[in-house]
């Protein structure tokens, strides 16, 4: 496969799994076996792509919390997504100082996979009868922010899936809802996860091919815009069991193959 189309490839896979309950990193991690390890400047710039689709597609929802501060709904729901953002920076900063890094070794990265495919199909099933919540509560807030923690700790779980259903087991059991307050805590959080990312390799932007670079943020982007979207329309009306299905089949493939 061309330089070209390795890029392309991987703009496609974060731009599908960034947002989906199914850990980019670990499908990142996982791709580069097979087409080779790209600079960090390189994740950085696609993972920025598929930050920014969300941010346009959540363009009125964030202009309306920020510019209607008058409403008392919108700043109780700004206050909380403050204060999930906050709780995992700070227990982001406390990984950090202690050294915890992402493991690169295929085995745990399927381990979680497969672990968080279980654990998906017993929160839907525990919430299956509870009535519809669709207000986020301070308890909501609270297991949202230190859940985000469990992606950069443990390669395979997926941001988005953590956060989703720590927000469901919470009390949020509208999945929409759950949802669209994990994807807006995340806005900034991966921003800022992702500007810490830039700092540390500002030195290395010298050889950087800024051409399979532009490609890779354009390519992850637009795929992140139309997966997001369709997961939107699709947990209208569905659960989130194929998700389940997925991350389990492919954690088993990969210990089958055994890549390390």
């Amino acid at each position: 496969m061309s330089d070209l189309w390795q890029t392309i490839a991987l703009g496609i896979i974060e731009g599908i799994t960034e947002f989906l309950p199914v850990s980019s990193t670990g499908h990142l991690l996982i791709a580069e076996h097979w087409l080779g390890e790209r600079s960090e400047l390189f994740n950085v710039a696609i993972q920025a792509g598929a930050i920014l689709a969300v941010v346009f597609i959540y363009w009125n929802r964030l202009l309306t919390l920020f510019t209607r501060l008058d409403d008392p709904g919108n700043r109780d729901y700004l206050a909380k997504l403050t204060v999930a953002f906050l709780i995992t920076s700070i227990f982001g900063f406390i990984a950090t100082r202690l050294g915890f890094k992402l493991a690169d070794a295929v085995r745990p990265i399927a381990l979680a996979l497969i672990i968080g495919g279980v654990a998906i199909l017993a929160i839907e099933r525990l919430i299956a009868n509870r009535p519809l919540v669709t207000n986020v509560t301070w308890n909501v807030a609270l297991w949202v922010g230190a859940c985000q923690i469990l992606a950069a700790i443990f390669p395979g779980t997926s941001r988005s899936a953590a956060t989703i259903f720590a927000a469901m087991l919470a009390g949020l059991t509208s999945r929409p809802a759950a949802t669209e307050f994990a994807f807006l805590v995340g806005i900034p959080t991966m921003f800022a996860a992702t500007g810490y990312e830039l700092l540390k390799t500002r030195g290395e932007a010298g050889s950087e091919d800024w051409t399979a670079l532009a490609i890779g943020f354009v390519v992850s982007g637009v795929v992140a815009f139309v997966a997001v979207k369709w997961l939107l329309r699709y947990i209208q009306t569905h659960r989130f069991t194929v998700f389940a299905w997925y991350r389990i089949a492919l954690g088993l493939a990969l210990l089958l193959i055994n890549l390390d």
